[in-house]
């Protein structure tokens, strides 16, 4: 079978391509076209068009391509859907729909930027996949850090208590998000609201919507600031941390947003607030 999209393809229309191969027809020949042209070779190859408006194989609602050959093709995967989740974040620029899509869109941008021939820039996409689909199946629960010492310095320096307030009963929801936190709060707590929402299986705006009710009166997106930089400051009593060490123990993205989420909960940059944290200690010895 023949599918042909178009041309000069870098998330979606390297992504379903890889679908067809893998699972739907290992024998598929991919083609890239001209947007102008795609119909009518699609018309005399006998080809099936895909990624384009007001075609069978196209986005819909709020999802991508890739995951209606999912439905389409009625592919029941788990890891499949976390990579179609990567995917949707990516091609549409939504990186709240997975962590992983920010770096998906950045690979795909620098190498459609670096390779102008289609097909080869297809077998370099197929390989990724490849590999995306082994973490997806096999590795997606684990955290960079879980297999060297950082972790074990997680546990043995932060343990938080979650609190909520008295005399209000915890729904079921509140208490499991409580244990994924704790979880987050033992790795790099990189966890979003759609992450959240995804493994309650509740929709996120009702999460945000009643998420303050049980975590000490904040938003979801304050409660987790608020945990990362306490987790900071207990990580900042240990010398043999630098604070780049830090910033990615808690899972900031870059020393600056780090230092400018600090500041912003502390009222001090964290170097300072380390001096005045070792003098305050000499002053109390």
């Amino acid at each position: 079978m023949k599918w042909i999209t178009r041309e000069r393809p870098k998330i979606d229309r390297i992504a379903c391509p890889w679908l067809i191969l893998r699972f739907i027809d290992k024998d598929a020949e991919i083609i890239y076209a001209p947007y102008e042209e795609v119909l009518q070779m699609a018309s005399q190859l006998d080809a099936i068009p895909f990624d384009l408006p007001g075609v069978e194989y196209s986005h819909y609602d709020d999802r991508c391509t890739f995951d209606y050959f999912i439905k389409k093709h009625q592919l029941k995967d788990e890891a499949l859907d976390r990579i179609a989740a990567i995917v949707r974040g990516a091609d549409t620029d939504r990186h709240d729909f997975a962590p992983q899509s920010a770096g998906l869109e950045a690979i795909f941008s620098g190498l459609s930027h670096q390779i102008t021939d289609d097909q080869q820039l297809l077998k370099f996409g197929l390989t990724i996949y490849d590999g995306l689909y082994v973490w997806a199946q096999k590795l997606h629960h684990l955290k960079h850090t879980q297999t060297g010492q950082a972790e074990q310095l997680l546990l043995q320096v932060y343990q938080q208590y979650l609190k909520t307030e008295k005399g209000k009963k915890e729904p079921s929801w509140a208490k499991a998000l409580k244990e994924m936190i704790q979880d987050q709060l033992d790795t790099n707590m990189t966890m979003s609201l759609q992450q959240a929402s995804e493994e309650l299986e509740i929709n996120p705006t009702y999460i945000s919507r009643e998420f303050s009710k049980y975590f000490d009166n904040l938003s979801f997106g304050e409660y987790m600031r608020k945990l990362r930089i306490d987790k900071a400051i207990e990580l900042m009593k240990d010398h043999a941390n630098s604070l780049t060490d830090i910033a990615y123990l808690t899972g900031f993205s870059d020393q600056s947003h780090f230092n400018r989420t600090f500041k912003k909960q502390t009222g001090y940059n964290p170097l300072n607030y380390r001096k005045n944290m070792l003098t305050g200690k000499k002053e109390t010895n």
